[in-house]
């Protein structure tokens, strides 16, 4: 082989070597550029969440909460019970609910008629502690706003008629309904005497809204894993499978015969 042929070759060789170097530098600027990419997103992502799991359980107008005014009657620490059924009922049930949670309407629809029941016959009293964890996991504020508006119907003495109308009302858990001051209102002309001016003013004016996001505070401060958490006999008989209003209602009864 000529050495012209061989310088040739070599040239040759040494543009190949060096297209390579050039294509590894690209690609290893391109894999830099993407790893840059992606760790600038994966932290824009993480800003979000923690932006989202710090406004957990909030809502727009938590800003403008006014003052803590506890409904008339409420009961326990802070005052954040609201009570149904006698005092002096031998068996308690604590219930722990949010009025956009479904697995809550579904409790309602199995037990409501049986708790009723028992409360009108004295032997079973129920204390209500109202949650905001839908708003916080959906977003929006109707779990706040129906709360405050449950909490409006307990000062006008309706708290249980207007508690059940919410929960046969209650919209898909993606649907911010509640969160109408106006739908709230219009679900009060359900229940008798209940679409007052007074009434009115408490759901627009939001008068237990900061009350309702005590409750709430109060409700993850008590390391509940969801709603509805309802307590007998300080156990959540949710997490039961065998409990059944059958069940309850022999438990009770039991509890008063006592």
């Amino acid at each position: 082989m000529s050495e012209k042929n061989r310088e040739g070759k070599r040239t040759a060789r040494e543009r190949l070597a060096v297209d390579r170097e050039k294509q590894k530098r690209a690609e290893k600027r391109r894999r830099g550029l993407i790893v840059g990419v992606t760790v600038v997103g994966v932290l824009g992502l993480a800003a979000v969440v923690g932006v989202v799991a710090a406004n957990a359980g909030k809502d727009d107008s938590s800003d403008k909460a006014g003052p803590v005014v506890a409904p008339s009657g409420a009961l326990g620490k802070d005052g954040l019970a609201i009570p149904v059924g006698q005092e002096g009922a031998k068996s308690t049930l604590t219930i722990w609910e949010d009025f956009r949670c479904p697995a809550c309407k579904s409790f309602e629809q199995a037990y409501r008629s049986t708790i009723h029941e028992l409360t009108d016959a004295g032997k079973l009293k129920v204390e209500y502690h109202l949650a905001t964890i839908i708003d916080g996991n959906m977003g929006g504020s109707g779990s706040r706003q129906a709360a405050n508006a449950a909490a409006c119907a307990q000062d006008a003495g309706h708290f249980t008629p207007y508690h059940d109308v919410l929960y046969d009302q209650q919209p898909p858990e993606t649907d911010d309904a509640f969160a109408d001051t106006g739908e709230l209102i219009e679900l009060a002309g359900k229940v008798k005497g209940l679409d007052t001016p007074a009434f009115r003013a408490c759901v627009q004016d939001g008068k237990h809204a900061s009350w309702v996001d005590k409750s709430n505070e109060a409700f993850r401060a008590g390391g509940f894993t969801g709603t509805p958490t309802v307590l007998f006999g300080g156990k959540n008989i949710v997490q039961d499978r065998t409990m059944t209003p059958a069940k309850l209602k022999q438990m009770v009864e039991q509890a008063a015969q006592g």
